[in-house]
Protein backbone atom coordinates (compact mmCIF):
# COMPACT_ATOMS: atom_id res chain seq x y z
CA UNK A 1 0.00 0.00 0.00
CA UNK A 2 1.29 3.41 -0.96
CA UNK A 3 1.64 6.10 1.71
CA UNK A 4 2.34 3.85 4.66
CA UNK A 5 5.26 3.83 7.05
CA UNK A 6 6.87 0.44 7.46
CA UNK A 7 5.89 -1.28 10.69
CA UNK A 8 9.53 -1.67 11.68
CA UNK A 9 9.78 2.07 12.18
CA UNK A 10 6.94 1.98 14.65
CA UNK A 11 5.61 5.46 14.01
CA UNK A 12 2.40 6.75 12.48
CA UNK A 13 2.13 9.15 9.55
CA UNK A 14 1.18 11.88 12.01
CA UNK A 15 4.34 11.30 14.01
CA UNK A 16 6.39 11.25 10.82
CA UNK A 17 5.14 14.72 10.00
CA UNK A 18 6.50 16.04 13.26
CA UNK A 19 9.74 14.06 13.07
CA UNK A 20 12.32 13.96 10.27
CA UNK A 21 11.29 11.48 7.59
CA UNK A 22 14.85 10.53 6.85
CA UNK A 23 17.89 9.80 9.00
CA UNK A 24 17.78 10.49 12.76
CA UNK A 25 18.90 13.97 13.75
CA UNK A 26 22.46 14.33 14.92
CA UNK A 27 23.29 16.15 18.13
CA UNK A 28 24.71 19.02 16.09
CA UNK A 29 25.04 19.78 12.35
CA UNK A 30 28.23 18.59 10.73
CA UNK A 31 30.22 20.45 8.14
CA UNK A 32 29.12 20.13 4.54
CA UNK A 33 31.01 17.56 2.46
CA UNK A 34 33.95 18.80 0.46
CA UNK A 35 33.45 19.55 -3.20
CA UNK A 36 33.39 16.40 -5.31
CA UNK A 37 35.87 16.61 -8.18
CA UNK A 38 36.20 13.81 -10.68
CA UNK A 39 39.26 13.22 -12.89
CA UNK A 40 39.40 15.58 -15.84
CA UNK A 41 40.87 13.10 -18.30
CA UNK A 42 39.79 9.69 -19.41
CA UNK A 43 36.28 8.32 -19.80
CA UNK A 44 34.34 6.88 -16.87
CA UNK A 45 32.12 3.88 -17.47
CA UNK A 46 28.37 4.45 -17.48
CA UNK A 47 26.03 2.46 -15.21
CA UNK A 48 25.29 -1.00 -16.56
CA UNK A 49 22.12 -3.07 -16.51
CA UNK A 50 23.65 -5.13 -13.73
CA UNK A 51 23.96 -2.03 -11.52
CA UNK A 52 20.61 -0.20 -11.81
CA UNK A 53 20.82 1.16 -8.28
CA UNK A 54 23.87 3.41 -8.60
CA UNK A 55 23.06 6.67 -6.78
CA UNK A 56 24.54 9.12 -9.33
CA UNK A 57 27.69 11.21 -9.61
CA UNK A 58 29.09 14.69 -10.17
CA UNK A 59 31.97 15.54 -12.52
CA UNK A 60 33.65 18.88 -11.84
CA UNK A 61 35.82 20.00 -14.76
CA UNK A 62 37.96 23.19 -14.71
CA UNK A 63 37.38 25.66 -17.55
CA UNK A 64 40.27 27.13 -19.53
CA UNK A 65 40.79 30.34 -21.52
CA UNK A 66 39.80 30.05 -25.17
CA UNK A 67 41.76 31.30 -28.19
CA UNK A 68 39.27 34.13 -28.62
CA UNK A 69 40.60 35.68 -25.41
CA UNK A 70 43.66 36.67 -27.42
CA UNK A 71 41.65 38.63 -29.97
CA UNK A 72 42.13 42.38 -29.59
CA UNK A 73 39.11 43.93 -27.88
CA UNK A 74 37.34 40.66 -27.19
CA UNK A 75 35.75 39.97 -23.80
CA UNK A 76 37.45 37.38 -21.60
CA UNK A 77 36.08 33.93 -22.33
CA UNK A 78 36.60 30.48 -20.92
CA UNK A 79 35.27 27.19 -22.15
CA UNK A 80 35.56 23.44 -22.48
CA UNK A 81 34.68 20.74 -25.01
CA UNK A 82 34.61 17.10 -23.85
CA UNK A 83 33.32 13.92 -25.45
CA UNK A 84 34.87 11.46 -22.97
CA UNK A 85 32.77 12.14 -19.90
CA UNK A 86 30.49 9.96 -17.82
CA UNK A 87 26.85 10.36 -18.87
CA UNK A 88 24.97 13.23 -17.22
CA UNK A 89 21.60 14.99 -17.34
CA UNK A 90 22.08 18.32 -15.55
CA UNK A 91 24.77 21.00 -15.93
CA UNK A 92 25.90 24.16 -14.17
CA UNK A 93 28.96 26.34 -13.69
CA UNK A 94 30.56 27.14 -10.34
CA UNK A 95 33.40 29.37 -9.14
CA UNK A 96 35.41 29.87 -5.98
CA UNK A 97 33.97 32.93 -4.21
CA UNK A 98 30.19 32.89 -3.52
CA UNK A 99 30.26 36.68 -3.01
CA UNK A 100 31.52 37.28 -6.57
CA UNK A 101 28.95 37.68 -9.34
CA UNK A 102 29.38 36.13 -12.76
CA UNK A 103 28.54 39.09 -14.95
CA UNK A 104 28.34 37.56 -18.35
CA UNK A 105 26.77 34.80 -20.39
CA UNK A 106 27.02 31.03 -19.95
CA UNK A 107 25.99 28.77 -22.81
CA UNK A 108 26.13 25.01 -23.23
CA UNK A 109 25.31 22.45 -25.87
CA UNK A 110 25.19 18.73 -25.23
CA UNK A 111 25.19 15.46 -27.16
CA UNK A 112 22.26 13.15 -26.51
CA UNK A 113 23.12 9.65 -25.36
CA UNK A 114 21.91 7.08 -27.87
CA UNK A 115 21.17 9.33 -30.86
CA UNK A 116 24.49 11.19 -30.85
CA UNK A 117 22.71 14.40 -31.85
CA UNK A 118 23.96 17.73 -30.52
CA UNK A 119 21.54 20.26 -29.08
CA UNK A 120 21.61 23.92 -29.98
CA UNK A 121 23.30 26.39 -27.65
CA UNK A 122 21.28 26.93 -24.46
CA UNK A 123 21.65 29.77 -21.96
CA UNK A 124 22.31 28.93 -18.33
CA UNK A 125 20.82 31.36 -15.80
CA UNK A 126 23.72 33.17 -14.11
CA UNK A 127 21.59 35.15 -11.64
CA UNK A 128 21.68 32.60 -8.84
CA UNK A 129 23.36 34.52 -6.00
CA UNK A 130 19.93 35.38 -4.62
CA UNK A 131 19.45 31.75 -3.58
CA UNK A 132 21.32 30.29 -0.65
CA UNK A 133 21.86 30.44 3.08
CA UNK A 134 21.63 33.76 4.93
CA UNK A 135 24.83 35.73 5.64
CA UNK A 136 26.45 34.88 8.94
CA UNK A 137 24.89 31.42 9.27
CA UNK A 138 26.89 28.24 9.78
CA UNK A 139 25.84 26.98 6.36
CA UNK A 140 26.98 30.12 4.58
CA UNK A 141 30.26 30.31 6.51
CA UNK A 142 31.11 26.59 6.26
CA UNK A 143 33.99 27.23 3.86
CA UNK A 144 32.48 24.86 1.32
CA UNK A 145 30.08 27.25 -0.44
CA UNK A 146 30.84 28.27 -4.03
CA UNK A 147 29.37 30.74 -6.44
CA UNK A 148 27.12 28.97 -8.92
CA UNK A 149 24.75 29.41 -11.82
CA UNK A 150 21.31 27.87 -11.74
CA UNK A 151 21.35 24.23 -12.82
CA UNK A 152 20.06 23.38 -16.31
CA UNK A 153 18.33 20.08 -17.12
CA UNK A 154 19.61 18.82 -20.51
CA UNK A 155 18.50 15.19 -20.48
CA UNK A 156 20.65 12.06 -20.85
CA UNK A 157 23.90 13.26 -22.45
CA UNK A 158 27.46 12.03 -22.98
CA UNK A 159 29.36 15.02 -24.40
CA UNK A 160 29.39 18.76 -23.69
CA UNK A 161 30.56 22.09 -25.05
CA UNK A 162 30.47 25.16 -22.76
CA UNK A 163 31.46 28.79 -23.17
CA UNK A 164 31.49 31.50 -20.50
CA UNK A 165 31.95 35.05 -21.69
CA UNK A 166 32.11 38.23 -19.59
CA UNK A 167 29.99 41.26 -20.41
CA UNK A 168 31.89 43.83 -22.45
CA UNK A 169 30.80 46.56 -20.02
CA UNK A 170 32.34 44.53 -17.22
CA UNK A 171 35.51 44.07 -19.20
CA UNK A 172 35.99 47.80 -19.76
CA UNK A 173 35.55 48.45 -16.04
CA UNK A 174 38.56 46.36 -15.03
CA UNK A 175 42.25 46.61 -15.69
CA UNK A 176 43.25 45.25 -19.11
CA UNK A 177 45.43 42.59 -17.50
CA UNK A 178 42.66 41.35 -15.19
CA UNK A 179 40.02 38.79 -16.08
CA UNK A 180 36.43 39.99 -15.70
CA UNK A 181 35.31 36.45 -14.94
CA UNK A 182 35.33 34.92 -11.44
CA UNK A 183 38.27 32.70 -10.55
CA UNK A 184 38.01 28.93 -10.29
CA UNK A 185 35.36 28.38 -12.96
CA UNK A 186 34.27 24.73 -13.18
CA UNK A 187 31.71 22.93 -15.31
CA UNK A 188 29.53 20.64 -13.22
CA UNK A 189 28.03 17.57 -14.92
CA UNK A 190 25.48 15.78 -12.75
CA UNK A 191 24.17 12.26 -13.21
CA UNK A 192 21.06 12.01 -11.01
CA UNK A 193 21.27 8.21 -10.83
CA UNK A 194 18.60 5.57 -11.27
CA UNK A 195 15.01 5.86 -10.16
CA UNK A 196 14.19 4.53 -6.67
CA UNK A 197 12.20 1.29 -6.38
CA UNK A 198 8.40 1.61 -6.68
CA UNK A 199 6.45 2.16 -3.47
CA UNK A 200 6.23 -1.09 -1.55
CA UNK A 201 9.17 -2.69 -3.39
CA UNK A 202 12.16 -3.96 -1.44
CA UNK A 203 15.29 -1.96 -2.35
CA UNK A 204 18.61 -3.63 -3.04
CA UNK A 205 21.23 -3.60 -0.29
CA UNK A 206 23.09 -0.77 -2.01
CA UNK A 207 19.96 1.36 -2.32
CA UNK A 208 18.93 0.57 1.25
CA UNK A 209 22.21 2.10 2.43
CA UNK A 210 21.24 5.52 1.04
CA UNK A 211 17.43 5.30 1.12
CA UNK A 212 16.37 4.58 4.71
CA UNK A 213 13.14 2.67 5.24
CA UNK A 214 10.27 5.17 5.16
CA UNK A 215 7.13 6.06 3.27
CA UNK A 216 7.52 6.90 -0.41
CA UNK A 217 4.66 9.37 -0.07
CA UNK A 218 2.27 10.88 2.44
CA UNK A 219 -1.30 10.53 1.18
CA UNK A 220 -3.69 13.45 0.95
CA UNK A 221 -5.95 13.90 3.97
CA UNK A 222 -9.40 15.38 4.43
CA UNK A 223 -9.67 18.59 6.42
CA UNK A 224 -11.09 16.71 9.41
CA UNK A 225 -8.21 14.21 9.34
CA UNK A 226 -5.74 17.06 8.98
CA UNK A 227 -7.19 18.82 12.03
CA UNK A 228 -6.96 15.61 14.08
CA UNK A 229 -3.36 15.20 12.97
CA UNK A 230 -2.54 18.78 14.01
CA UNK A 231 -4.00 18.11 17.46
CA UNK A 232 -1.92 14.92 17.74
CA UNK A 233 1.25 16.80 16.82
CA UNK A 234 0.79 20.09 18.65
CA UNK A 235 -1.89 19.39 21.23
CA UNK A 236 -4.11 22.07 19.74
CA UNK A 237 -6.26 22.71 16.70
CA UNK A 238 -6.17 25.64 14.31
CA UNK A 239 -9.40 27.38 13.30
CA UNK A 240 -8.27 27.53 9.66
CA UNK A 241 -6.10 24.84 8.14
CA UNK A 242 -6.09 23.47 4.63
CA UNK A 243 -6.27 19.71 4.10
CA UNK A 244 -2.83 18.15 3.80
CA UNK A 245 -1.98 17.48 0.15
CA UNK A 246 -0.27 14.35 -1.13
CA UNK A 247 3.49 14.74 -0.70
CA UNK A 248 6.17 12.61 -2.33
CA UNK A 249 8.86 12.19 0.32
CA UNK A 250 12.63 12.20 -0.07
CA UNK A 251 12.42 8.41 -0.05
CA UNK A 252 9.92 8.66 -2.89
CA UNK A 253 12.13 10.75 -5.20
CA UNK A 254 15.28 8.86 -4.27
CA UNK A 255 17.37 11.24 -2.17
CA UNK A 256 20.81 9.85 -1.37
CA UNK A 257 20.87 10.68 2.34
CA UNK A 258 24.64 10.20 2.54
CA UNK A 259 25.18 13.39 0.51
CA UNK A 260 23.69 15.89 2.95
CA UNK A 261 24.66 16.86 6.48
CA UNK A 262 23.23 14.51 9.09
CA UNK A 263 21.81 17.16 11.39
CA UNK A 264 18.80 19.42 10.93
CA UNK A 265 18.33 23.14 11.56
CA UNK A 266 14.97 24.69 12.40
CA UNK A 267 13.48 28.16 12.72
CA UNK A 268 10.74 29.04 15.21
CA UNK A 269 7.75 29.08 12.88
CA UNK A 270 6.58 29.48 9.29
CA UNK A 271 5.19 32.98 8.77
CA UNK A 272 5.58 33.25 4.99
CA UNK A 273 6.05 31.25 1.80
CA UNK A 274 8.47 32.33 -0.92
CA UNK A 275 7.68 30.98 -4.38
CA UNK A 276 10.56 30.23 -6.77
CA UNK A 277 11.26 28.68 -10.12
CA UNK A 278 14.30 26.43 -10.45
CA UNK A 279 15.37 28.11 -13.73
CA UNK A 280 16.37 24.62 -14.89
CA UNK A 281 14.31 24.74 -18.09
CA UNK A 282 10.98 23.25 -19.06
CA UNK A 283 12.21 20.32 -21.15
CA UNK A 284 11.27 17.56 -18.74
CA UNK A 285 8.32 15.20 -18.41
CA UNK A 286 6.54 14.57 -15.13
CA UNK A 287 7.97 11.05 -15.12
CA UNK A 288 11.43 12.69 -15.08
CA UNK A 289 10.66 15.09 -12.22
CA UNK A 290 12.28 12.88 -9.57
CA UNK A 291 15.45 12.73 -11.66
CA UNK A 292 15.45 16.52 -12.03
CA UNK A 293 15.11 16.91 -8.26
CA UNK A 294 17.90 14.42 -7.57
CA UNK A 295 20.08 16.38 -9.98
CA UNK A 296 19.30 19.70 -8.28
CA UNK A 297 19.90 18.12 -4.86
CA UNK A 298 23.31 16.81 -5.88
CA UNK A 299 24.18 20.15 -7.53
CA UNK A 300 23.21 22.14 -4.42
CA UNK A 301 25.26 19.90 -2.11
CA UNK A 302 28.29 18.76 -4.13
CA UNK A 303 28.69 21.74 -6.48
CA UNK A 304 27.31 24.76 -4.59
CA UNK A 305 28.44 23.41 -1.19
CA UNK A 306 25.12 23.70 0.66
CA UNK A 307 24.16 21.38 3.53
CA UNK A 308 21.13 19.97 1.63
CA UNK A 309 18.84 20.92 -1.22
CA UNK A 310 17.89 24.55 -0.72
CA UNK A 311 14.10 24.43 -1.17
CA UNK A 312 11.67 23.12 1.44
CA UNK A 313 9.32 21.78 -1.23
CA UNK A 314 9.27 21.40 -4.99
CA UNK A 315 6.35 21.18 -7.43
CA UNK A 316 6.37 19.76 -10.97
CA UNK A 317 4.27 20.79 -13.99
CA UNK A 318 1.68 18.09 -13.20
CA UNK A 319 1.09 19.49 -9.73
CA UNK A 320 2.96 16.79 -7.79
CA UNK A 321 4.46 18.04 -4.51
CA UNK A 322 7.85 16.82 -3.29
CA UNK A 323 9.54 17.10 0.09
CA UNK A 324 12.71 19.17 -0.22
CA UNK A 325 15.18 19.87 2.59
CA UNK A 326 15.18 17.13 5.22
CA UNK A 327 13.86 17.57 8.74
CA UNK A 328 10.14 16.83 8.62
CA UNK A 329 7.51 18.24 6.25
CA UNK A 330 5.41 19.78 9.04
CA UNK A 331 8.35 21.33 10.85
CA UNK A 332 9.84 24.84 10.30
CA UNK A 333 12.99 23.56 8.57
CA UNK A 334 15.54 26.30 7.80
CA UNK A 335 16.08 26.38 4.05
CA UNK A 336 18.49 28.09 1.66
CA UNK A 337 16.18 29.62 -0.91
CA UNK A 338 15.71 33.37 -0.33
CA UNK A 339 18.95 35.09 0.65
CA UNK A 340 18.18 37.30 3.64
CA UNK A 341 14.76 35.82 4.46
CA UNK A 342 15.21 32.11 5.17
CA UNK A 343 14.31 32.46 8.86
CA UNK A 344 10.63 31.84 9.70
CA UNK A 345 9.77 31.16 6.06
CA UNK A 346 9.67 28.26 3.64
CA UNK A 347 10.55 28.02 -0.03
CA UNK A 348 8.44 26.33 -2.71
CA UNK A 349 10.17 25.91 -6.09
CA UNK A 350 8.32 25.03 -9.28
CA UNK A 351 10.47 22.96 -11.63
CA UNK A 352 10.98 25.05 -14.75
CA UNK A 353 11.69 28.53 -16.07
CA UNK A 354 8.83 31.02 -16.21
CA UNK A 355 10.11 34.29 -17.64
CA UNK A 356 8.05 33.84 -20.82
CA UNK A 357 6.57 30.34 -20.37
CA UNK A 358 3.37 30.11 -18.35
CA UNK A 359 3.21 27.76 -15.36
CA UNK A 360 0.57 25.04 -15.50
CA UNK A 361 -2.66 25.53 -13.58
CA UNK A 362 -1.87 22.26 -11.78
CA UNK A 363 1.40 23.72 -10.46
CA UNK A 364 -0.29 26.94 -9.26
CA UNK A 365 -3.03 24.93 -7.52
CA UNK A 366 -0.38 22.76 -5.86
CA UNK A 367 1.31 25.90 -4.46
CA UNK A 368 -2.06 27.01 -3.06
CA UNK A 369 -2.81 23.60 -1.49
CA UNK A 370 0.63 23.28 0.08
CA UNK A 371 0.59 26.84 1.43
CA UNK A 372 -2.94 26.40 2.86
CA UNK A 373 -1.79 23.37 4.83
CA UNK A 374 1.64 24.52 5.98
CA UNK A 375 0.67 28.12 6.78
CA UNK A 376 -2.47 26.79 8.44
CA UNK A 377 -0.36 24.74 10.86
CA UNK A 378 1.08 28.05 12.09
CA UNK A 379 -2.17 30.06 12.02
CA UNK A 380 -1.28 32.19 8.98
CA UNK A 381 -3.82 33.57 6.48
CA UNK A 382 -2.47 33.08 2.92
CA UNK A 383 -4.10 36.39 1.90
CA UNK A 384 -2.57 38.23 4.82
CA UNK A 385 0.61 40.18 5.48
CA UNK A 386 3.47 39.41 7.80
CA UNK A 387 6.79 40.86 8.96
CA UNK A 388 10.17 39.20 8.47
CA UNK A 389 13.52 40.55 9.61
CA UNK A 390 16.10 40.87 6.84
CA UNK A 391 19.44 39.14 7.31
CA UNK A 392 20.91 41.30 4.56
CA UNK A 393 20.54 41.52 0.80
CA UNK A 394 20.30 43.91 -2.12
CA UNK A 395 16.79 45.17 -1.32
CA UNK A 396 16.74 45.47 2.46
CA UNK A 397 19.51 46.17 4.94
CA UNK A 398 20.29 43.70 7.70
CA UNK A 399 17.94 44.02 10.66
CA UNK A 400 15.11 45.80 8.83
CA UNK A 401 11.59 44.49 9.51
CA UNK A 402 9.95 44.06 6.14
CA UNK A 403 6.20 43.78 5.54
CA UNK A 404 5.52 41.01 3.02
CA UNK A 405 2.64 38.98 1.65
CA UNK A 406 2.22 35.63 3.39
CA UNK A 407 2.68 34.14 -0.08
CA UNK A 408 5.43 36.15 -1.75
CA UNK A 409 7.60 35.75 -4.79
CA UNK A 410 11.36 35.48 -4.42
CA UNK A 411 11.71 38.93 -6.01
CA UNK A 412 9.79 40.46 -3.10
CA UNK A 413 12.75 39.80 -0.82
CA UNK A 414 15.62 40.19 -3.27
CA UNK A 415 16.12 42.05 -6.57
CA UNK A 416 15.90 39.06 -8.90
CA UNK A 417 13.90 37.74 -11.86
CA UNK A 418 12.84 34.68 -9.82
CA UNK A 419 10.19 33.21 -9.93
CA UNK A 420 9.84 34.55 -13.46
CA UNK A 421 7.32 37.10 -14.66
CA UNK A 422 4.67 34.55 -15.63
CA UNK A 423 4.72 32.62 -12.35
CA UNK A 424 4.91 35.81 -10.28
CA UNK A 425 1.75 37.00 -12.01
CA UNK A 426 -0.13 33.95 -10.73
CA UNK A 427 0.58 34.54 -7.05
CA UNK A 428 -2.52 36.66 -6.47
CA UNK A 429 -4.65 33.76 -7.68
CA UNK A 430 -2.64 31.35 -5.50
CA UNK A 431 -3.31 33.49 -2.40
CA UNK A 432 -7.07 33.54 -2.98
CA UNK A 433 -7.25 29.82 -3.74
CA UNK A 434 -5.09 28.97 -0.72
CA UNK A 435 -7.37 30.98 1.57
CA UNK A 436 -10.40 29.08 0.22
CA UNK A 437 -8.67 25.79 0.96
CA UNK A 438 -8.36 27.03 4.55
CA UNK A 439 -12.11 27.73 4.64
CA UNK A 440 -11.73 31.50 4.81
Amino acid sequence: MRGFLASSIGVTCAAALALPLTLPAAAAPTKAPARAVQPTSGARSAPTAAEPDLPGSTQSLPLAPTTRDRTLGAAPEQGLTRDDVHRFSLVGVTWTDPDTELRGRVQVRTRATGTGEWSGWQDVDTRNEDHGADPGTAERDSGHVHGSTAPLWVGDSDAVDVRVRADRATTRAVEPQASALPTGLHLELVDPGAEPPPAGARPTARRAAVLPLAAAELPALSRAATEREAVAMYGRSQPYIGPRPRIITRRGWGADEKLREKGFVYTKKVKAVFVHHTASGNNYSCSQASSVIRGIYRYHVESSGWRDIGYNFLVDKCGNIYEGRAGGVAKPVLGAHTLGFNTNSMGIAVLGTFGTAKPSSAAVTAIARLAAWKLGLYGVNPRGKTYLKSAGGNLYRKGKNVRLNAISGHRDGFATECPGRQLYGKLGSARSTSARFQGR
